[in-house]
């Protein structure tokens, strides 16, 4: 795989969170995500306060390379939207490290983002850790601010927290 894959390349599907796709993936962020953090909080701790209800989910997105029949597609990237309160929260937003730097994660945040708009909420919310920089730096470099630690996050001194302010006009 090159460097750089043309977004003609990519296709944003929407998918059930029950999906094999996005479960696949989940578990991937899961075993990649989870190691850097195990001297911090329990295990039960940090899969208590970030267990998402499937109940909660708004949306779930999957990004698949090559188009056409399914079974030549490969699944490269994932991202949730949930209801947190009134707020829709930006969740396992995760990108295969083979796919890194090729536009996945622009094509999940778009998503995302639509959907929220079409939803009507000013804003999106996030939560990522201190030990994901490349996370922190994209959602930087994509116009999100950071916040207060909002719910449920406290029991994580060390999360970041970012929203993005949606134009109203």
């Amino acid at each position: 795989m090159t460097s750089e894959l043309a977004l003609s390349q990519l296709h944003v599907t929407e998918v059930s969170w029950f999906d094999p796709d996005a479960e696949a993936l989940r578990e991937a962020m899961a075993r990649e995500v989870g190691p850097r953090y195990s001297d911090r909080v329990s295990t039960a701790d940090r899969a208590a306060t970030n267990a998402v209800d499937s109940t909660s989910v708004f949306l779930t997105v999957v990004v698949y390379t090559a188009a056409g029949a399914t079974d030549n597609r490969e699944a490269v990237g994932h991202a949730a939207l949930r209801w947190n309160g009134d707020d829709l929260e930006l969740k396992r937003m995760f990108v295969t490290v083979e796919h890194r730097g090729t536009g996945v994660s622009t094509a999940l945040l778009s998503a995302v983002e639509d959907a929220a708009r079409k939803a009507g909420r000013p804003r999106l919310i996030l939560q990522t850790g201190d030990r994901q920089p490349d996370a922190v730096r994209l959602y930087e470099k994509s116009g999100y601010s950071r916040i207060p630690i909002f719910s449920p996050y406290e029991i994580l001194p060390f999360s970041n927290c970012f929203e993005k302010v949606f134009d109203q006009g």
